[in-house]
């Protein structure tokens, strides 16, 4: 552990200020900024750490016994800094002025209009933060990135700082987050590297060294890498873009297997144990989601298409396509299986969470699913043990990219769906269903009676596993019907049409 002098004196470099406690502040309480934070101020108690938000909402959250987002661990480092040193405020331009490293956090949604419109980053609530910093700013600052950001970023915050500096001397680092929810405290903790990216001239390594020791109390010198800007911001993007074409290229397979009667568990496990490919990210499912893999692909296509780089452009975007075609072959799977109609069946939605161990429902697999059975008339019945029902009617009532706004400015009165039945409990979604559909892999849905569930379903019971977590056979003996991604075709699902 640093010595608590010897840390101040480095991360002043240019503050002329060796006396008071180093202050971090953390534009935006999300997903990223709010856990980061926590374990910051956790590692380093030496350190003052306030994390602030325009959400009079979320930050009450933050202050209360119930945490806006859940992440397993978070709780108990929360309530151990909370008060201490770490602290969650409205009071944005104060925490600031006062910062010495300043982490911006906000949201980058994709366009729905103007220039690069479904495809490029918008960076409205970016430039919004930096210019905000140069109006309040009194002392100089290092302004780290971390929310993920297109390349080049970082010069163009660079120039509204410089361009409103004042006097103020302002330093730009890349810090890109390589969080996996649900595993969130875990990787902070143990991360597999953390990422500085600043300028190559002696304040920006001056500015990575001040916030290398930041990292340095709790992770090891060899897991720090220091980069210069764009290296740093590319690298964030290109990370994604590879975990999720790793995702459709197996559930491309998964379409294939199902074809040719071979198992795409089989055919991973094969391919994964050859040590130039691996095992992670190879379990066919009905698709990724989550709030970065997507965006930030598009983010990569729209950069690739305005360097010129149309082939490369096109490479990436099949990415995406894949994935759509996969959430689409699902539905199609389910409406063919069931005499080709869905109309006034009740279908149980088991996960709505993009993965299992978070609330979290960002470009979930589930949206689509369930539009598209609410498309062919279905009733839905939905459980998810971390997801609410008015999280889960405004995302079903929501246009897409609009979860990506921050919540003042999503629609605050879901529409009212009276095909959709919101449950708290697998046994009530699935009681008098035609069909279940296992959306998310948590844990208790691979431990649910179900020979009660068939019980209680209607005939023919049908089990439409997207997750691949169940074990088919079982189930077949006791008599369901049921699909899962990319494994031989159960006998009923042969004779039924074609799937497009």
């Amino acid at each position: 552990m640093l010595e608590a002098n010897f840390f101040t004196c480095t991360i002043h470099y240019c503050l002329n200020d060796f006396e008071r406690m180093v202050k971090i502040c953390c534009i935006g309480a999300g997903y990223v900024g709010g856990p980061t934070m926590a374990v910051i101020a956790f590692k380093c108690p030496a350190i003052e750490v306030a994390v602030v938000d325009i959400s009079f909402a979320r930050i009450t959250a933050w202050n209360s016994d119930q945490l806006p987002i859940y992440e397993p661990g978070l709780e108990d480092i929360v309530k151990q800094c909370r008060g201490k040193n770490l602290f969650f405020s409205t009071e944005v331009e104060k925490h600031v002025s006062e910062a010495d490293i300043i982490f911006v956090s906000v949201n980058t949604p994709t366009k729905t209009r103007g220039l690069g419109a479904g495809k490029a980053a918008d960076l409205t609530y970016w430039e919004s933060a930096a210019r905000m910093i140069a109006d309040v700013s009194k002392n100089d600052k290092i302004v780290v990135e971390k929310s993920t950001v297109p390349v080049k970023t970082a010069e163009a915050i660079e120039k509204i700082l410089t361009h409103n500096s004042n006097g103020i001397k302002y330093q730009i680092l890349s810090n890109p987050e390589f969080l996996a929810e649900g595993t969130a405290i875990q990787d902070l903790f143990n991360p597999d590297r953390i990422l500085i990216g600043g300028r190559e001239t002696p304040g920006g390594q001056k500015a990575i060294q001040a916030l290398k020791e930041v990292y340095a109390h709790w992770v090891p010198e060899d897991r720090i890498i220091c980069t210069n800007l764009w290296s740093a911001e590319l690298s964030k993007l290109a990370a994604n873009a590879f975990l999720a074409q790793r995702i459709s290229s197996v559930n491309a397979m998964s379409a294939l297997c199902e074809a040719t009667g071979a198992d795409v568990t089989q055919v991973s496990h094969a391919v994964g144990k050859d040590t130039r490919v691996g095992s992670k990210f190879l379990n066919a499912s009905v698709g990724f989601g989550g709030s970065c893999f997507q965006k930030d692909i598009l983010s990569l296509v729209y950069i690739c298409e305005c360097n010129g780089l149309k082939e490369v452009a096109n490479y990436w975007k099949q990415v995406i396509q894949v994935n759509d075609y996969q959430k689409n072959r699902f539905v199609n799977r389910v409406v063919s299986s069931m005499f080709n109609t869905v109309s006034g069946k009740k279908i149980a939605i088991l996960g709505f969470a993009f993965k299992k161990d978070t609330g979290d429902t960002r470009e979930t697999p589930a949206i689509d699913v369930c539009k598209g059975l609410l498309g062919d008339n279905a009733n839905l019945s939905i459980y998810d043990p971390q997801v609410t029902e008015d999280q889960i009617r405004k995302d079903l009532s929501m246009k897409k990219f609009d979860w990506d706004n921050p919540i003042h400015l999503q629609p605050m009165s879901p529409t009212v769906m009276k095909q959709l039945n919101v449950v708290w409990d697998a046994y009530a979604a699935t009681k008098g269903a035609h069909g279940l559909c296992l959306l998310t892999e948590w844990d208790e849905f691979k431990t649910l009676d179900f020979k009660k569930i068939y019980d209680n379903m209607q005939k023919p019971a049908f089990v439409f596993d997207g997750r691949n977590i169940v074990d088919e056979q079982k189930l077949r003996e006791i008599g369901f019907i049921v699909y899962s991604i990319g494994k031989p075709l159960d006998g009923w699902l042969k004779d039924m049409p074609a799937v497009a």
